[in-house]
């Protein structure tokens, strides 16, 4: 093994014992959360008083085979708050991160087939709390429900 392998194996090594699985579920969890629940906001006014705005996208814009468009414009808004808020106290993280998954998918399909880039990020992030669970900094391993 030469010099430059062996030492970019030790620093590899090093990272991996250094930086903690549940440092980087956190990570995961908030920015994630940040993402879904910033577009949330976006679509009420006060706490959750859906505007007539999101009602006309999903008329239009976000059209949804199967789902009447005022369905799909509360449970999106109302997913959009409540998943996030729970992936960042880490209670229910994989069924949480499922959910924004699968809201992931459906936009995919459905709304923006173009943003293949923006929702692989998004199941990037979304996997390993699957995967994983919230790691040990989260409510889920307080209440073991992990």
């Amino acid at each position: 093994m030469t010099s430059l392998a062996r030492r970019y194996g030790e620093a590899s090594a090093w990272l991996t014992r250094s930086i903690p699985e549940s440092l980087l579920l956190l990570i995961a969890r908030v920015s994630i959360a940040a993402i879904f629940f910033l577009s949330g906001r976006t679509k009420v006014e006060g706490v959750l008083t859906i505007t007539p705005s999101t009602y006309d996208l999903f008329d239009t814009e976000y059209h949804l085979p199967l789902i009447p468009s005022d369905i799909a414009a509360h449970a999106a808004t109302y997913s959009e708050h409540l998943f996030p808020i729970l992936l960042v106290l880490g209670l229910l993280t994989r069924p949480a991160a499922a959910a924004l998954l699968g809201m992931t998918l459906v936009i995919e399909i459905f709304v923006y087939p173009d943003a293949w880039p923006t929702h692989l990020s998004w199941a990037a992030l979304l996997l390993p709390l699957i995967a994983r669970g919230g790691g040990t900094w989260a409510m889920d391993r307080l209440l073991r429900l992990d």
